[in-house]
């Protein structure tokens, strides 16, 4: 049994960190070299052959006006249109980015941006499924994710 508690004893001094002199405490972690940053929704879409320019015109003109919408209205920190080099009939070419500050925030405000959106668009539900009809004949949705940007300093303490 003292073999025992000595190897325990032995071992726990090995793998715990030990107390700087004059201190009851092991030494802190060291700061990792990065923080949380925001979080991003990013939608992957592929235009179809000899549609992208319709496209656009939507990004422009009705996307734009939203997004601006929700920036003024404090609900997202920024959006990009990210274009990319397709290499097969099903991969994306455009990238559609919208930044918030955290996932909290974008959570809660959901109700809020539908309602900034049906404002800025002067839409109603039929003008909504309207435009989503008109716009899968220009594109495909592949999919969406969701990331969290990080950032490549310590986190001020």
């Amino acid at each position: 049994m003292k073999k025992i508690l000595l190897a325990m004893v032995m071992l726990a001094a090995v793998l715990l960190p030990a107390a700087a002199p004059g201190q009851d405490k092991p030494a802190a972690m060291p700061a990792r070299p990065f923080h949380d940053g925001p979080v991003w929704v990013i939608t992957f879409v592929h235009t179809k052959p000899g549609l992208g320019l319709k496209y656009m015109e939507f990004l422009a003109s009705d996307w734009k006006r939203e997004q601006e919408a929700f920036k003024k209205a404090g609900l997202i920190l920024d959006y990009k249109v990210i274009g990319g080099e397709s290499h097969s009939p099903e991969d994306w070419d455009l990238m559609l980015m919208i930044e918030f500050k955290d996932l909290a925030t974008m959570e809660s405000n959901e109700d809020k941006m539908e309602a900034v959106s049906m404002e800025a668009l002067n839409m109603n539900d039929q003008k909504m499924l309207k435009g989503y009809e008109d716009r899968s004949a220009w594109r495909d949705i592949l999919g969406d994710r969701l990331a969290r940007e990080i950032i490549l300093e310590p986190k001020a303490k």
